[in-house]
């Protein structure tokens, strides 16, 4: 599989567009890695506009035709925005997990433990 250089990814197989010290809000999702493992996805529980996320902690669900799997924050901070294309159509999550199918952006306020994508492949390749 072949990971975006630009993100940064979690052990837990979210991704971050996320450049560090710039201020701008950045797009979550889950990884190729994770969307082929779930298969089919049907259905995403995001957090709330508002809500206060914590690197590492719990923030969300996605429910597939195999299993339901808990989402993870991999920054911690403000939600500012949640995609609505892809609680409508969580299939997106399947079709193009690094484009249309974006999860939620936070305001970044803690960021630790994020992998880069060559690391992200080594782990993905153990």
């Amino acid at each position: 599989m072949i990971f975006p250089e630009n993100l940064l990814y979690t052990p837990e197989h979210e991704w971050v567009d996320w450049a560090p010290g710039t201020q701008d809000p950045v797009a979550i999702g889950i990884t190729s890695y994770a969307a082929d493992s779930l298969g089919d996805i049907v259905f995403v529980e995001l957090p709330e506009v508002g809500a206060h996320v914590t690197s590492g902690q719990v923030c969300g669900e996605l429910e597939s035709t195999k299993s339901v799997s808990d989402l993870y924050a991999p920054v911690g901070g403000e939600v500012v925005e949640v995609n609505p294309a892809v609680v409508d159509d969580p299939s997106l999550i399947n079709n193009d997990p690094y484009g249309a199918g974006w999860l939620f952006k936070v305001a970044v306020v803690d960021a630790t433990g994020l992998l880069t994508a060559a690391k992200y492949a080594e782990l993905t390749e153990a």
